[in-house]
């Protein structure tokens, strides 16, 4: 199967163009417990975390696709902030990130087309209950345990954000285009009782509308080819 070089598809002139004007990566202190990431318009933040955490970020994939690369590259934690000349939105903060691990970690990688075990996220009989978004509205999603309240989501957002929660691939087949606001909420596996909310599976299709059908779907990977401890700043 035919594969193309990260810089063969970005070229030199994009990771230029996509590139953060101030920029930060530094080893995290040991004693950190956790990890988190905030972004605003024009600036990203991503603490403690993993070279592994960051490609799933710019690449917006889930870690189940992420293969090869070095044992450190999902140990080994980091402190990183990115600021922009403008107020960035999301896709170009993480075009941003792509740059700048290209160029602080080395990081080199090529996309493939796997058939892997996973879900088909598709429209339930019955029609989806989704409300499209207000023209203007800025996406953003809150989860925790249980629940995800999102606004102006796409269905390939959310289709990412399922296969994160189930480990496994999980790709948008419904057809519906656009942005949506929705709220689900289901109970995580060990709490599930006669009182609590549904299964995520239920949730989905009752709350949602949507339907998660198990087969083998055509799955884009990353395979990582070449990774390196970041440099100094």
């Amino acid at each position: 199967m035919k594969t193309f070089p990260l810089g063969l598809i970005l070229g030199a002139a994009l990771l230029q163009a996509a590139a953060f004007d101030v920029a930060s990566v530094k080893p995290s202190r040991p004693d950190t417990i956790g990890s988190n990431t905030d972004s605003d318009p024009g600036r990203l933040i991503m603490q403690h975390v993993t070279l592994k955490r960051c490609i799933q970020r710019a690449w917006e994939v889930p870690d189940t696709v992420i293969l090869g690369g070095p044992k450190w590259m999902s140990e080994s934690r980091f402190d990183i902030e990115g600021r922009a000349g403008y107020p960035a939105g999301y896709s170009e903060l993480n075009a941003m990130l792509q740059s700048l691990l290209a160029t602080r970690f080395r990081l080199s990688l090529h996309h493939e087309t796997r058939s892997m075990s996973g879900y088909a996220l598709t429209v339930a009989k019955g029609g989806a209950k989704l409300t499209l978004s207000p023209p203007g509205t800025v996406g953003h999603t809150n989860d925790s345990a249980g629940s995800v309240v999102s606004k102006a989501t796409s269905m390939s957002r959310l289709a990412l954000k399922l296969s994160g929660l189930l480990g496994v691939p999980v790709v948008d087949q419904t057809k519906l285009n656009g942005s949506f606001d929705f709220v689900l909420k289901w109970a995580p596996d060990e709490l599930q009782d006669s009182q609590s909310n549904p299964s995520l599976f239920t949730a989905i299709q009752e709350q949602l509308g949507l339907r998660l059908e198990s087969r083998k779907v055509p799955t884009d990977v990353l395979i990582v080819d070449h990774a390196e401890l970041p440099t100094e700043n």
